[in-house]
This record gives structure tokens, sequence and C-alpha cells, in this order.
């Protein structure tokens, strides 16, 4: 195990993958493991300290937050109100003046529309298509930079899980050494222990003898 101390006041622990191999030499093991994580009651409510914080989109813009919003409950739009778009006749018979004097403020509107409408499509005939190939452009510029970005992104990650493994790998070679030469003191000492308790009973036994002979 190692401990990352880049961050203050955290520590976070991380295994060696390339060089722990336990779990795929005792399978009982793993499954061990499998059952401590089917005993865990809850997933921990925090995140890691280097995940960055969640992005609140459209957080300065309420009309495109609800929209998203929308989308993602997979509710219906919202269907336009064409009533607005009509031109009613009056309703009652016989019409007053009033009710002509609305029905034609409502045509009068209809018609300004109309014409805002061709002026639109006359500003959009002119200057639309430019407009449209320096957005594709930007577009597109933004779609490079953010495809160079994640492939430098991926580069790193290879690098770094390439360096990781070296890493792991001489320092599992200086752990195999030491943990080597740990059985061997290990067995030294035993072997030692053994010899002592061997001259403990052969000094007990010459011990013995000599108070034999001594009686004698």
């Amino acid at each position: 195990m190692s401990t990352d101390t880049d961050t203050p006041h955290t520590e976070i622990f991380d295994s060696l993958p390339y060089y722990d191999d336990d779990l795929q030499k005792f399978p009982y093991l793993k499954e061990k493991v499998e059952q401590e994580l089917a005993r865990e009651l809850k997933a921990p409510q925090t995140l890691h300290p280097r995940v960055p914080p969640t992005v609140e989109l459209f957080a300065d813009n309420p009309f495109l937050k609800a929209e998203l919003e929308r989308v993602g409950s997979n509710q219906a739009f919202t269907p336009l109100d064409s009533l607005r778009y009509s031109l009613p006749a009056p309703t009652s018979t016989p019409a007053t003046d009033e009710d002509w004097k609305v029905a034609l403020d409502n045509a009068h509107a209809q018609l300004q529309h109309q014409r805002i409408r061709q002026q639109n499509l006359a500003l959009l005939q002119n200057y639309g298509p430019n407009a449209f190939r320096i957005q594709n452009y930007l577009l597109e510029a933004t779609v490079k930079q953010t495809e160079k970005t994640l492939e430098e992104l991926k580069d790193l990650i290879v690098e770094v899980n390439r360096e990781r493994k070296n890493t792991q790998d001489r320092i599992g070679k200086q752990l195999t050494t030491l943990e080597n030469r740990w059985t061997e003191l290990i067995s030294s000492v035993l072997q030692i222990e053994m010899a002592n308790v061997a001259l403990d009973a052969e000094i007990e036994r010459l011990n013995k003898k000599e108070a034999d002979l001594a009686e004698l």
C-alpha cells in the first residue's frame, strides 16, 4: 500500500495491481473479498477527493435549465399556441363595434407579424449563409481542439499507467527481495532456536550424566 500526501489532510491509499497478484494466485481470497464487498451496507456518500465538483449547466439561464430538466425527465414538449396566429371573426350575432374592433386589431397584429417574418427571412437569406459558415467553422475548430485535448489526455493516461507499472515492477522486485531476505532471516532464527534447544537438551543430559558419575 502506498500513501499519497499531495493533498493536505487527506490520505489516499492505492494498491499495487501490477505487483499484488494474490487474488489471482489464491482464488479463495477473491471469494472472501467478494463476500466482504457484499456485506457493505451502503456506498460511500462522499466522492474521491480528486473528483472535480459537479458542473451545474445553465445556472444563469433558468429557461434553458428548465428545458434540460424536461428533456432529462422525458416529458413531452409543450405544444405551440396557434390560437394567436388565427383570425377569428366576432362570435356574437350581430357583432358590436367593440367586437369588430378587437377582430380588426388582431388582424393588424397578424399583418405586422407577417411583415416582420418577411424581413427576417430577407435578412436570413442575405446574411444567413455566411453566419452559418462562420458558426460551422468555429464548431469545427472547437471539435478539433476537443479531439486534440482528448488524444493528449489519452496519451497522458497511457504514460501515467506505464510509469506506474514500471514503478510498481521496480518496487515489487525490491519487496520480493526484502521478503525473501526476511524469510531467510526468520528461517535462520528458527534454526538457531532449534540448535539452542538441542544444546540445552545436550547440556542437561551431560549434567545429568555428570551427576550420575558423581554419585558412583
